[in-house]
């Protein structure tokens, strides 16, 4: 069994003679030791997809996503849980990433595990959630403390961790171990492990929201106009998506207020917009491919 309390601390080595080196030849050996990364996250596709499932299944029921962190490993687990209501207008509060301290910068928050527990309490997890604890190590007290309460609380909890049988494995219902291996710089786990972080992050966001009908092809298909740059982001989607010239998008989504599957399935089906809206209800996820089989 490996050393799970030195596995994301491995790897020191005074003899590396880094300072010594030319600029170019440890930005490549730090490429190097990076191009590591997408296979490791592969090898673990299995058990990424079944908490993807899980998470799925509770947010389609009205549950919460829960991410919890401390240092890097949180902020990466807020940046996430950000982003999911401008790229797929989920409610604010249906996707939450507590991170110790309430910034990276507060280590000491990091060894508090009733503060963790609080955090958890104070939001009100319960049965219907999901709560993902984010720990290079899989030993961080605060992270420990929150997940400890989740479960205890009912909640499906999972974790995505870079070292094996660490304590927060042992803790959870599922488990995402991206083992990197040592870093560039011994320790700094924002690094490779950081990086694994944001690569399954970025699946179970991306992924959850395709199984919740958020997506048509490839296309972001709710996304919030909250901006112009946004406003014209949906505008090309709904485009692409119809094949309608641009004057034809523009009526489309107004008569949709602005929300571009209602507009897609008018455009698509030639239907108005609140058959189209009827159609995407019926859907059960107001997924376009299943309200366009409804207008066959």
């Amino acid at each position: 069994m490996v050393d799970n309390g030195l596995v994301t601390e491995a790897g020191g080595d005074p003899a590396a003679g880094y300072e010594k080196r030319e600029t170019l030849e440890l930005v490549e050996l730090m490429n190097e030791a990076d191009s590591t990364v997408p296979a490791a996250v592969g090898a673990v596709a299995s058990d990424i997809a079944a908490i993807v499932d899980a998470i799925a299944e509770r947010l389609h029921a009205g549950g919460r996503l829960v991410y919890v962190g401390a240092g890097s490993s949180g902020m990466i687990a807020a940046l996430d849980a950000s982003e999911w209501e401008a790229t797929f207008s989920v409610p604010r509060g249906v996707v939450v990433a507590l991170v110790a301290g309430g910034a990276p910068t507060a280590l000491e928050a990091e060894d508090d595990g009733e503060s963790g527990a609080r955090d958890v309490v104070a939001i009100q997890v319960g049965s219907a959630d999901t709560v993902v604890g984010v720990s290079a190590s899989g030993s961080t007290p605060y992270v420990l403390g929150a997940l400890e309460s989740a479960r205890a609380a009912g909640a499906f909890t999972a974790c995505v961790v870079a070292a094996p049988h660490s304590p927060l494995a042992q803790l959870v219902d599922r488990e995402i171990a991206v083992v990197v291996g040592p870093e560039f710089l011994a320790g700094s786990t924002r690094l490779k492990a950081g990086t694994a972080q944001k690569l399954v992050l970025n699946t179970i966001s991306t992924v959850s929201m395709i199984r919740l009908g958020k997506t048509y092809g490839n296309l972001m298909v709710d996304v919030a106009s909250a901006n112009e740059k946004l406003a014209a982001r949906v505008r090309r989607i709904v485009a692409t998506a119809s094949g309608a010239s641009p004057q034809q998008v523009d009526d489309a989504l107004e008569a949709a207020d602005g929300d571009a599957r209602v507009a897609i399935v008018s455009l698509l089906a030639g239907v108005d917009a609140p058959t189209a809206r009827h159609r995407l209800d019926l859907s059960g996820d107001r997924s376009i491919a299943a309200a366009l089989e409804l207008a066959e």
